[in-house]
């Protein structure tokens, strides 16, 4: 019980909120050690995977096949006994508890991408839990993105679950396979004009710039409540690098999966007691539907009024209207809707190794929070970079620590989001705004 514990911890979040952002040189974490992490590893391979599938798989040891399978999927753990016990899973699928089952399909997801489409095609023909039906579709369309597999994985869904409109994950599985298919990055000006937008609200703000391949770095900026972007002394832009991507690798519509598009409520800073995370202070955020309407809002006590009790139009209202109706800016609003929660704004303890052949490398993935590159000294515990400070320090240099996030996907590139195209999308608005106040002039 004590392995599964640690390995779900990136569920578990014990924090205090706290407005002060220690000094940098304070920061430690005896987790990055190099014995620590060498430690880590070997329990890792030896017994959460090892001994785990290397018993008889039953219902006295099917709790640590899930905790093998979520090591799996969040370390990248590939090798034959991590496949064998995979493999013994399937063959036992319709015995499994409905959390052995997701943890089984995420680690597939995340590793496999080819290799189970046979079984995971019969699966999708039978399966009646919506969320692992909706697993196995977003398998199945990433390996055949065709219309005609897409029109075989719509039919299924309605034949075998005739009031799918009444069941968000599969509302939004269905809007999904047309988005994956017919993919449309948001235009520049969309971008510029919510960067005008933030005016409206008079909120800090912070974007963090995404590609449609999460395995690619995003960057985030900084905009005051005075519409303007935090920068260096010398007038640079600051950009902080930025991961949101889940282990699994998931949509946004699946619990633990990538982090969705659109809008977040930020609500303060806090520390966590996290191991996998670590002591650097985070950003502390809310999705729609996760808390009450008037603390997503920062309306106070006051009622938030939307004709008709219409939710999603008054969080459209946070966007301008050249956005409102788009489907990926309603993403984070239906990912709260279906039950998506304790999405954050964090660094990261976890060893990058483990990512070495990986695009992201040699940031984190996570379970679905947005994960700031941060390297540790592994002598002495203490920070070498950290993005997730950086940050945190632009953040609430200016009063205030409550406000907005928007994660925009701007293309599907497959490479990081470079620093060249988001001070491209501040120049353009800048100058715009500077010939709007001339004209009035």
């Amino acid at each position: 019980m004590k392995v599964r514990a640690v390995l779900l911890c990136l569920l578990i979040f014990l924090q205090y909120v706290t407005d002060a952002q220690p000094r940098r040189e304070d920061i430690y974490s005896d987790f990055v050690l190099y014995k620590k992490r060498q430690s880590l590893l070997k329990d890792l391979h030896e017994n959460v995977v090892g001994k785990a599938f290397l018993a008889p798989l039953d219902s006295n040891t099917e709790y640590r096949y899930e905790a093998a399978c979520r090591a799996i999927v969040q370390f990248m753990i590939d090798n034959d006994t991590a496949q064998q016990g995979i493999t013994q899973l399937f063959v036992q699928y319709e015995t499994l508890q409905y959390d052995t089952k997701r943890a089984m399909l995420e680690t597939i997801y995340g590793l496999y991408p080819d290799q189970y489409i046979q079984s995971i095609q019969l699966l999708l023909a039978k399966e009646t839990n919506p969320i692992l039906f909706a697993i196995a579709a977003a398998y199945s369309i990433r390996y055949d993105s065709s219309a005609v597999n897409a029109a075989t994985i719509r039919k299924r869904l309605k034949e075998q679950f005739p009031n799918y409109g009444a069941i968000t994950v599969l509302l939004e599985l269905d809007k999904y396979l047309t988005d994956y298919t017919r993919y449309k990055p948001v235009s520049s000006n969309s971008i510029i004009e919510l960067f005008g937008y933030q005016q409206v609200l008079k909120k800090k703000v912070i974007y963090s710039f995404q590609r449609h391949n999460r395995d690619y770095p995003g960057l985030a900026i900084v905009q005051n409540a005075d519409g303007s972007f935090m920068r260096t002394a010398e007038g640079r832009l600051l950009v902080f690098e930025q991961l949101a991507r889940s282990a699994s690798g998931l949509p946004y519509f699946i619990p633990d999966g990538n982090t969705p598009q659109g809008v977040y409520s930020i609500q303060g800073t806090a520390t966590t007691y996290n191991k996998l995370i670590g002591p650097t202070p985070n950003l502390q955020l809310v999705m729609p539907y996760e808390r009450k309407w008037t603390t997503f809002f920062h309306a106070g006590d006051t009622t938030v009024w939307a004709p008709n009790n219409d939710m999603l139009w008054a969080y459209q209202q946070l966007l301008p209207p050249s956005l409102r109706n788009t489907n990926s800016f309603s993403e984070s609003y239906y990912a709260g809707k279906l039950g998506r929660n304790s999405i954050i704004a964090h660094g990261t303890t976890i060893d990058p190794e483990y990512f070495k052949n990986k695009p992201w490398y040699p940031l984190t993935p996570t379970m679905g929070c947005l994960c700031a590159k941060e390297l540790w000294n592994v002598s002495n515990g203490k920070l070498l970079v950290s993005d997730q400070y950086n940050l945190m320090s632009a953040f609430i240099s200016t009063a205030g620590n409550r406000g907005f996030l928007y994660v925009i996907d701007i293309d599907d590139q497959k490479k990081a989001v470079s620093r060249l195209e988001v001070e491209k999308f501040v120049k353009e608005f800048e100058a715009k705004k500077l010939q709007a106040s001339g004209s009035r002039l």
